[in-house]
């Protein structure tokens, strides 16, 4: 039987056929068979974009109070301790993650893309805004670490569903030589834009409490903006347009008496690990793993480096975190563009290798930097090479599913790889006896990861225009 004819679903890499029996390219996937205006593909890139901007500042906003936070929580002698277990709590994030793909991905791909983002963007930003009335542990004792944990596995509940609405939607609706640029402006670009977002309020909130007043009440400050993003996120994305891709697939669903939702999208989850789709789904963990991984041991750190291992100063940090996230937005639209020219698997080959000979170099720079033109140099660099790694690896998860999938695959793919790489930072400061071993072992942990990065480009498969 015909792949697209009333009772199948396309295996991976075909396209369906229309009713004149032709088959499928992949111009008619954008200028005929799903036709998308021009405001509503920039209305679907600038949602994407901001959507996933306001998710990481939520979550950014941890990492620039991680000392504070620290303390405050998790006090310990020992001086790097303390701030693992900050780490160790964003990791309880991130593994919860893939459970929020899980509901929220089913929920896109069977009930669309916009309602997800909608939920999952607001319950981010709410639940964030819940750190800044947590009681600290010389008020209620160990109950506060306890309520500080169990907060942070909702909040990354609603993370994980964020990923799978933000990361569809806007690939989906653009024509096929954007959608590597998009994939780097939404997946590298936002993580850049939501680090900027962090960094202007910390300059802010530095400001206006300086000195211990911060650890007394500025970290709160820091989160109750959570709630801005919520209300931002619902603003933005309550007037966006579905996806062209998933409403196509509506489309065709209606007009079937026999393709019903419970044949196509009950059970994504299912399909995701059949014979089918689970060496697919296993091979984009090694590329996931890799770039989240690099991700979080770069701009991820970055705040904890500039304070515990340079001495900078909060306001001046702040000023060099800006820098630094300008050069991580610039690396991931260049980088996604640069796959849209010469594909998926040669950008990845390229971004690894380089990143695994260069990142140890400028680690290890930067410790040894002694003015702010310098370090602020090295950090621009690491956030650069940081987010050259994961740009294209939006686009290339999309490419790997079809449409009545595509949500909840990428979703999942995105979040456990991004999961295992996040915990790596913990792993950092566990090893590190005292604050100068931190760039060694970054310098051995980024290494390490981009060589599995590698493994996993040279593994799979050229995706470029496999969108369908």
């Amino acid at each position: 039987m015909a792949c697209g004819s009333d009772k199948t679903v396309c295996e991976p890499g075909t396209f369906p056929k229309p009713a004149g029996g032709r088959e499928l390219t992949i111009s008619d996937t954008t200028a005929g068979i799903y036709p998308a205006e021009r405001k509503q593909i920039v209305s679907a890139i600038v949602s994407s974009l901001l959507g996933w901007s306001l998710d990481l500042y939520d979550l950014f906003i941890l990492l620039y109070v991680a000392p504070v936070v620290g303390a405050l929580f998790f006090p310990s002698s020992h001086p790097t301790w303390s701030l693992a277990a900050v780490y160790a709590s964003f990791a309880v994030t991130l593994l919860m993650r893939p459970i929020g793909s899980a509901i929220f991905g089913h929920f896109a791909d069977a009930r669309g893309r916009k309602g997800a983002m909608l939920v999952a963007i607001v319950g981010v930003g709410i639940s964030t805004a819940a750190f800044g009335l947590l009681p600290t542990i010389n008020q209620v004792g160990w109950i506060a670490p306890v309520l500080f944990l169990l907060l942070r596995l909702v909040q990354g509940v609603f993370v994980g569903g964020v990923v799978a609405s933000t990361h569809t939607i806007g690939t989906e609706s653009v024509p096929e030589n954007w959608r590597g640029a998009v994939s780097g402006l939404v997946g590298g670009g936002g993580a850049g834009i939501g680090a900027l977002f962090a960094s202007i309020v910390f300059l802010i909130t530095s400001t206006i409490f300086p000195g211990d007043a911060f650890a007394e009440m500025g970290w709160r400050v820091m989160f109750f903006s959570g709630l801005i993003s919520a209300l931002l996120g619902w603003f933005i994305f309550n007037n966006l347009e579905e996806s062209p891709f998933w409403k196509e697939l509506q489309r065709k669903k209606a007009a079937s008496k026999t393709a019903t939702q419970d044949t196509v999208v009950a059970s994504p989850l299912k399909r995701l690990f059949s014979p089918q789709y689970r060496k697919i789904l296993l091979l984009n963990l090694l590329i996931t793993t890799g770039g989240g991984a690099g991700y979080y041991l770069t701009s991820g750190y970055m705040p904890t480096m500039l304070k515990v291992v340079n001495e900078i100063p909060n306001s001046t940090s702040s000023l060099i975190l800006m820098g630094s996230s300008v050069a991580a937005f610039i690396a991931a639209v260049v980088i996604g563009m640069l796959s849209d020219r010469i594909g998926r698997k040669p950008t990845f080959l390229i971004v690894g290798v380089l990143a695994a000979i260069l990142l140890p170099v400028c680690y290890l720079g930067m410790a040894s930097a002694t003015t702010i033109p310098t370090i602020t140099l090295y950090a621009m660099a690491i956030a650069f090479i940081g987010n050259a790694g994961y740009a294209p690896v939006l686009i290339f998860l999309n490419e790997r599913f079809p449409t009545e999938i595509r949500a909840s695959g990428t979703g999942l793919s995105w979040n456990i790889g991004f999961a295992i790489g996040g915990i790596l930072p913990t792993f950092v400061s566990l090893v590190s006896a005292t604050p100068a071993d931190i760039p060694t072992s970054l310098s051995i942990f980024a290494a390490c990861v981009f060589v599995l990065f590698l493994i996993g480009a040279i593994a799979t498969p050229e995706t470029k225009g496999a969108l369908r």
